[in-house]
């Protein structure tokens, strides 16, 4: 049996895999865990994206969470890192987020939060994901006073905004900024904060219905932000995903900045200031190869680990970092949030393009962005883990593992979230890398059925 949890929670298609019955046990469970050992009645935070199965799901993992002898507290529509800075502001015990992130809107997930705002450990996933296994048998559910309650909050958000203005207070008079908040979760904080900070701001898809989320919009669909960019003769443009976790930016030239530049970017400006705690960025082992030059060359050391921007927390909380990210855009800017935060990273991006007095365009050049070819290979979910125990994928992969030696590198790794396998070559031939990534993802979709 595959693994419940992925690198981002629980996903699934809602009302398939992720039904009503599943969330309540998650709330159940979750709660369990996450409220043992209190001497008191336990509160949770509960927030969501804009995808219609929210509702659904939102009030079916309450209801768990009450029946556990837990508060609910439903925040509503609010991006990701919203929720994990309020779970942390008002001292509850676990916040937990409703959202599939960058993906179709029939998908869904649920992603729980400590009560410090951080991501859960493998370990306590494990452990939720035990009791519903196991048919919640160590869980005895209260009867009377000690069922929980639900509170609704309508203020959230704004809480939010304040809080990330307060911590990078830029004035952006002057400028003219085009956002695509991709029918999500950005759709109101990101839009208010930037022109509360004072730019002329140009609001791409921030008209959410429910089913339209990320479709051809957000930062997995750029192209439109970078025509509008240049339409709009903007300074640059900003791109976030579904919950708001992740940014990406495009340069006044139209031309995409990618997580990696992006880091680069900041983490150069807070050396400069001497804000880069022993001048530590950690990334994962999809960054590209430029970015790792790019630490060599600005003596900044460059941090690995593997794909997931939870894992990127782990390790900079274990080594006292206080910048690091993921080429898609998670960036955690851990001295005034606990998780990936698009409108906080977008904010100190666009403090470096103020403070500099140089546009995004000049900025990137802080690093060379190799070629990078990323091709999908659809597999079944149970057997994406195990793609070297078939000869002929295993033969490939070493076969173009020693043609590129020295000269670029090869990655291959299950998505931790959906039933994919992620065939990555960088290189310095674009062509070349094109065709050997396909074949490869090609050769892996025919094996692994």
């Amino acid at each position: 049996m595959s693994r419940m949890f992925g690198t981002d929670g629980v996903r699934g298609v809602a009302n398939d895999y992720l039904t009503p019955t599943l969330a309540m046990q998650l709330g159940q469970a979750g709660a369990f865990v996450l409220t043992k050992g209190k001497d008191r009645k336990s509160t949770i935070m509960v927030g969501c994206d804009t995808r219609i199965s929210c509702d659904m799901l939102a009030s079916a993992l309450m209801a768990g969470i009450c029946s556990v002898g837990a508060n609910a507290v439903y925040l509503g529509v609010l991006p990701t890192p919203a929720v994990a800075y309020l779970t942390r502001k008002y001292n509850a015990d676990a916040g937990v987020v409703i959202s599939a992130s960058h993906n179709p809107m029939e998908f869904n997930g649920i992603k729980f939060f400590d009560g410090d705002g951080f991501k859960l450990p493998d370990e306590m996933e494990d452990e939720i994901e035990e009791i519903i296994n196991e048919g919640m048998k160590s869980i005895k559910l209260p009867l009377g006073a000690g069922i929980g309650k639900i509170k609704y909050r309508s203020d959230a958000c704004e809480e939010y905004i304040n809080h990330t203005i307060k911590n990078v207070d830029i004035d952006l008079r002057g400028m003219k900024i085009v956002l695509d908040c991709a029918e999500g979760a950005s759709y109101y904080a990101s839009v208010t904060a930037i022109r509360e900070l004072g730019a002329e701001v140009v609001a791409l898809h921030i008209n959410p219905t429910g089913t339209n989320i990320n479709a051809n919009c957000g930062s997995t669909h750029i192209n439109e932000l970078k025509q509008r960019v240049l339409l709009e003769k903007a300074h640059l443009g900003l791109a976030f995903d579904g919950d708001a976790d992740r940014m990406l930016a495009v340069d006044e030239l139209g031309n995409m900045v990618d997580g990696d530049q992006i880091m680069a970017i900041i983490g150069l400006h807070m050396k400069n200031q001497g804000k880069l705690k022993n001048d530590i960025i950690v990334a994962t082992v999809m960054s590209n190869l430029g970015f790792f030059i790019m630490g060599k060359e600005q003596n900044i050391n460059i941090e690995q680990t593997k794909v997931g921007d939870r894992y990127v927390l782990e390790r900079m909380k274990e080594i006292g970092a206080n910048l690091g990210g993921e080429q898609s855009g998670h960036i955690i800017l851990l001295d005034e949030n606990t998780t990936g935060d698009g409108l906080l990273s977008a904010l100190h991006l666009l403090k470096v393009v103020v403070e500099t007095k140089k546009p995004l365009s000049e900025l990137a050049k802080v690093m060379t962005v190799l070629p990078q070819a990323l091709v999908n290979a659809a597999v079944a979910n149970d057997k994406k883990a195990h793609y070297l125990e078939f000869p002929e994928i295993a033969a490939a992969i070493e076969e173009i593992n020693e043609k590129f030696a020295g000269n670029g590198r090869v990655l291959i790794r299950p998505s931790g979230t959906e039933p994919l396998i992620r065939v990555m070559i960088e290189g310095q031939d674009e062509e070349e890398i094109n065709a050997d990534a396909n074949r490869l993802a090609k050769l892996i979709q025919s094996t692994i059925k």
